[in-house]
């Protein structure tokens, strides 16, 4: 099987949830036979091709203009897009199918309808969805607008869950019969390799022996919840003093969060470090003590299986998709979202019950291992690209 997946993110472009997702997902699809070729913008001075097994990715040059907002950078962005997969389709074709990641690929209706191609579709998360289920004027608009798009033209829809799988209905009125509930995966490896180090000296730059590190880390935007943690902070130290937090991410909410730190006394136990290195996020996750996603809007979560892959005992709000990656009591804790009292039961609960704790963590792993690895996330996503070949064998374009 033959496949042309776009996608707005691929390493070394990774932003948030969508970038891992297609990393992960291109190489275990690659590894059980199909052969793909990603287009993708490219970013700094990232190969403009590379090959693997199975396995192209190709890198189309931004426009160097400056744009208002943006989805004028997308929308034109995509005129090369499109071009490079026309140029893709003669070369390489013919491609059994179209497989488009989140709205800012256009380009993918444009190939489906010129070439003939039946469009798979994943949603990663939804515009309204970020605005609690209200869309506003403008650039907002028009991203809901291209979201419907995508969930139209798409023969099949994707979803990392049975809340996306709601929202989509919702927001789209998407038939459910129309979509499947794929979840997102985690390769543990790093976390297996990093185990063998000594990560002693790597800790204490964040705490001192005594300390125990709640541990978050994601774009820092109102949506993941990070103003809950905070404010949850000091209500965790009164019943244990010895925690220690520590956020990692970057986003346009960072200088408001610091200044938040600084007003409420905070700095000496609370570290937002901004942007980190992927080797130096992970090497986080293995000396952390609890891992805390406080999110208001979550269409999945990763970072929660990154923890749980991690072997770091896991609260997270239960919310959005992270209510079904997280069984509270059995593979984490959940709290309310938006509800610092309740965060702060969840850290607290976690730190003062070593033994609870540890029994979650196992049966988190025994989870990522068998649900969440990405060879089994690849042979289902590949049962429907069948299922789409299927159909269109026996319909009439």
């Amino acid at each position: 099987m033959r496949v042309l997946m776009l996608s707005w993110e691929y390493p070394p472009n990774v932003v948030g949830g969508l970038g891992k997702h297609v990393a992960e997902l291109a190489p275990a699809l690659a590894a059980r036979g199909v052969e793909l070729h990603v287009v993708t913008p490219r970013i700094g001075q990232a190969p403009v091709v590379e090959f693997y097994d199975n396995l192209t990715i190709h890198r189309v040059d931004r426009p160097q203009s400056q744009y208002a907002d943006f989805y004028g950078e997308a929308w034109h962005t995509n005129t090369l897009l499109e071009q490079a997969g026309d140029e893709l389709v003669q070369r390489y074709g013919p491609f059994d199918l179209v497989h488009n990641h989140d709205w800012t690929s256009f380009a993918a209706a444009a190939l489906k309808q010129r070439h003939k191609l039946p469009l798979v579709g994943t949603i990663h998360a939804t515009e309204r969805g970020r605005g609690r289920g209200e869309v506003g004027g403008g650039q907002s608009r028009l991203i809901n607008d291209a979201e419907w798009r995508l969930s139209y033209e798409s023969w099949r829809v994707i979803v990392c869950t049975e809340f996306m799988q709601r929202e989509v209905y919702d927001y789209f009125r998407t038939p459910a019969d129309k979509t499947d509930v794929i979840p997102n995966g985690v390769d543990p490896s790093p976390f297996i390799k990093l185990a063998n180090e000594d990560l002693t000296a790597f800790r204490a730059r964040f705490a001192l022996p005594h300390e125990k590190i709640v541990y978050s880390v994601g774009r820092i935007v109102q949506e993941k919840g990070i103003e809950t943690l905070i404010q949850a902070a000091p209500l965790v130290l009164a019943q244990t003093p010895e925690a220690k937090f520590v956020v990692a991410g970057r986003g346009p909410e960072l200088d408001y969060l610091r200044r938040m730190v600084g007003e409420m006394n905070l700095a000496s136990k609370v570290m937002l470090l901004g942007f980190i290195s992927d080797q130096d996020r992970n090497r986080l996750y293995c000396v952390a003590d609890c891992a805390v996603f406080p999110s208001l809007y979550e269409p999945f979560g990763i970072v929660a299986l990154e923890a749980m892959a991690a072997h770091v005992p896991v609260v997270v709000s239960e919310v959005g998709g992270l209510r079904e990656v997280v069984q509270h009591g059995e593979t984490g804790i959940t709290v309310y979202p938006g509800s610092p009292e309740s965060c702060a039961w969840g850290i607290v609960h976690t730190l003062q019950h070593p033994d609870w704790a540890a029994m979650r963590v196992e049966n988190a792993y025994r989870k990522v291992e068998t649900v969440f690895s990405w060879d089994t996330i690849a042979s289902q996503t590949i049962d429907v690209y069948e299922r789409v070949v299927a159909e269109r064998a026996n319909t009439v374009w």
